[in-house]
Formats: structure tokens, C-alpha cells, sequence
């Protein structure tokens, strides 16, 4: 074991102190939403007077504002209220899915201030079209954000698959195999912006953590239901990665080993019975507007669909509660819109498997957490762990 004392470990120079506490104090402000340099102060450790300074720069750096006085109720002048900037650097994301794009230029407060979504055919076009369709959309969303004075320092992409270095290793319902999508993007699109991707399941799951109705609710699973059915774990307010960064593939889950083929060349995968290629096919339907019609209407054939996927979805749900001991499962994507039909068959199953007997219930995701918005909160995350390398 090193001593932390050892002469030969370099010390933070005042220098990199300030750097952090730069950073320490406007993740602060952040969090809050609106304080006061006290509040600060007292939630760091700082002193006001250094607390004071810090703020200062960061106001020079166009990372905070001041607003108006607030009152504590006690002795001594009024606090001036800061926030975190609402023109400046900013976060873009861009969620590249099977059929739709959706772009989110995110402020630093968090809030989504430009959003486009387009809906697209992502299977049929290869890779490089479809990033060129994604880069052209997010040009668009760029000139406006722009008119807003925001300024994106960089893109993260969420994309269905297997995603590590840039590269999309696989994504079955995409056709994509060993794709550098962040190299085509980034040439695509031909701004001066840094790109970065991940799993989208991943970026959902992080952005109901930052953005969803969860309280202090910290470890969940996250199950999204789209095309296929993608999955992502949270433990104790972290994304589990996984010792290659592929953690959460719950759609290629077996529950039926003998089961019907799947696109990632195994049999029987949960995705088969819950994804909505899958739940269309076996109601009969090509539209899920249709498919949600008849089963308010009680159509036998529809609900019978509902119930097996719902049946299977609670199968596979219930050996990763078993495994992981998760709080909650949060649902995404089609499924919150299919609840009334999925859930009693799935929590069913999960009362049935689940050994602690404590049975987390389904939740549906939040309507503000969307993947878009995840991605670009990713960026922020870079802005508020080194303001001094973004503002000015």
C-alpha cells in the first residue's frame, strides 16, 4: 500500500485546489437548483470568503448568475440567490434509435431548452446514412440552440447495442456490426465538438436518476421497451458497466432456451415475447396506437399477447431482482403506455420468483427523464467537473 505521504507522490499545487473547489462549488449550485454563497459555504466546508471568491469567477466565467435577495429568517443581510447560467456552455445529446431520432440541448441548470424528434426508418439505410440523417437533424437543433445563446461543448450519442471506444459492436435491430459511430457522426455533422456514445438503456437510466420521480429512491433496474427491449442497472446512484461496459442486456436474456431465433443469433430471448416487433406480431397489429385501442376494448387476441409478454417480461425481471436485490424496476419506453396490460402478469411472476419476497413493484418512467435529455446531462457532467476548461 502507497503512503499518502510519500515525497515522491506529487502534491495539488494551489493551482489544481482551486480548480476543484471551482468545481465543488458550482456542482453545488447545480444540485440546488438556486442557493446562496452561505448555503454554499456551509454545504462544502469552505469559508464564505473563499466561497466568495470562487463564485466570483465563476460569475466571470458566465457559469452562474445572481438573482434576486432570499431571506433565511435569521440575523444579517439578505443572500443574493445564484443559479446556474441559462445561456453559455450547454450539453447535446442525441438518441439514435430503430425508428426515430431525438436531439436535446440541455442548460446548465439541466433543463431541456431545444428538443427535435424525427420520426425515421433506422433499419433499412446503413450506418452511415443514418448518422448522416442523425448529424443533419443536429445541426439544425445547434443553429437554434445558438439563437438561444447556448453553446454546446460537446455530443454524446445514445445508441441501442453494445457500445465501448466509440465503436457500436453490435446492435441487432440496427443491422450495425463493429460501426465507429462516433468518428462517422463527428465527420458527418463537421462541427469543433468533441463526440462521445453510449448504450441508450444506459443514458435512460441515468437520466431518470437525474431528472425522474425516484426521491431517494437509489438502486433500480431500468427496462425499456422499444423495437427491442434494452435494460441498464443502477446501484446505489451508479451505473453498473460491467467488466466490458455491456452490463444490463436484458433483452438478450433467454427465458425460453429453445425459444423462437433472435437477431443476436441466440434463442428464446426475452426481447422475442416483450419487444414491440414481438408484441405486434403475436396481437396482429402493425400499430401500436392500434394495439393499445383493442386492448382497451378487451380484444381477447390482444390482451392474450399483452399477458405472455408480460408473463415473460416478469420471468426475466425477477432473476435479476433475485441477483442484483434492486429496489424498484423502472419501466421505459413503450411500456408505460401498456402498464394496465403488462404489469399484472409481470408483478405476478415476480411474487411468485422473487425469494426475499420483497417484491418491487413496476414503476413507469418519468416523462422528463428521456433518453435525449440523459445523453446531453452527460456532457454537463464534464462542465461541472472542470468549469475552468468550458466558460469564458
Amino acid at each position: 500500500m502507497n503512503n499518502p505521504h510519500h515525497p515522491s507522490e506529487p502534491k495539488a499545487d494551489k493551482a489544481g485546489v482551486r480548480r476543484h473547489n471551482l468545481s465543488l462549488v458550482l456542482r453545488t449550485v447545480h444540485e440546488a437548483g438556486e442557493t446562496t454563497r452561505a448555503a454554499v459555504a456551509a454545504r462544502v466546508g469552505l469559508t464564505r470568503a473563499a466561497v466568495s471568491s470562487l463564485v466570483e469567477q465563476l460569475l466571470e466565467l458566465g457559469l452562474l448568475v445572481e438573482s434576486g435577495k432570499t431571506f433565511s429568517g435569521q440575523a444579517g443581510r439578505p443572500g443574493t440567490v445564484l443559479k446556474p447560467a441559462a445561456t453559455g456552455p450547454a450539453g447535446l445529446g442525441v438518441e439514435i434509435n430503430v425508428d426515430y431520432v431525438s436531439v436535446c440541448v440541455a442548460d446548465l441548470a439541466g433543463s431541456d431548452r431545444v428538443r427535435r424528434t424525427e420520426p425515421l426508418d433506422n433499419r433499412t439505410p446503413g450506418a452511415p446514412e443514418v448518422l448522416r440523417r442523425a448529424a443533419r437533424i443536429t445541426a439544425e437543433v445547434l443553429t437554434e440552440a445558438a439563437r438561444l445563446d447556448l453553446r454546446p461543448t460537446g455530443v454524446r450519442l445514445a445508441l441501442p447495442g453494445l457500445v465501448s471506444g466509440g465503436t457500436v459492436r453490435q446492435a441487432p435491430n440496427l443491422g450495425w456490426n463493429h460501426v465507429e459511430a462516433d468518428a462517422l457522426f463527428a465527420a458527418a455533422l463537421a462541427r469543433d465538438l468533441p463526440v462521445a456514445s453510449d448504450n441508450e438503456a444506459n443514458v435512460a437510466a441515468l437520466a431518470e436518476l437525474w431528472f425522474g420521480s425516484l426521491g431517494e429512491l437509489r438502486t433500480f433496474l431500468y427496462v425499456t421497451g422499444e423495437i427491442g427491449v434494452g435494460g441498464a442497472i443502477v446501484l446505489d446512484g451508479e451505473l453498473l458497466r460491467g467488466a466490458h461496459g455491456f452490463a444490463g442486456e436484458i433483452g438478450h436474456l433467454p427465458v425460453t432456451p429453445d425459444g423462437p431465433p433472435c437477431r443476436c443469433g441466440s434463442r428464446g430471448c426475452l426481447e422475442q415475447y416483450a419487444g414491440q416487433s414481438a408484441l405486434l406480431r403475436a396481437a396482429g397489429t402493425r400499430s401500436l396506437d392500434t394495439l393499445a385501442r383493442r386492448a382497451k376494448a378487451a380484444e381477447p387476441r390482444t390482451l392474450t399477447a399483452l399477458a405472455e409478454a408480460g408473463r415473460m417480461l416478469g420471468v426475466a425481471l425477477s432473476g435479476a431482482v433475485n441477483l442484483l436485490d434492486t429496489e424498484a424496476v423502472v419501466v421505459g419506453g413503450i411500456y408505460p403506455r401498456l402498464m394496465p396490460w403488462l404489469a399484472p402478469a409481470a408483478e405476478a411472476e415476480l411474487d411468485r420468483r422473487v425469494l426475499s419476497g420483497l417484491t418491487p413493484r413496476l414503476r413507469p418512467a418519468s416523462t422528463t427523464a428521456t433518453t435525449a435529455r440523459g445523453a446531453a446531462a452527460l456532457v454537463l457532467r464534464e462542465i461541472l467537473a472542470d468549469p475552468l476548461a468550458y466558460g469564458g
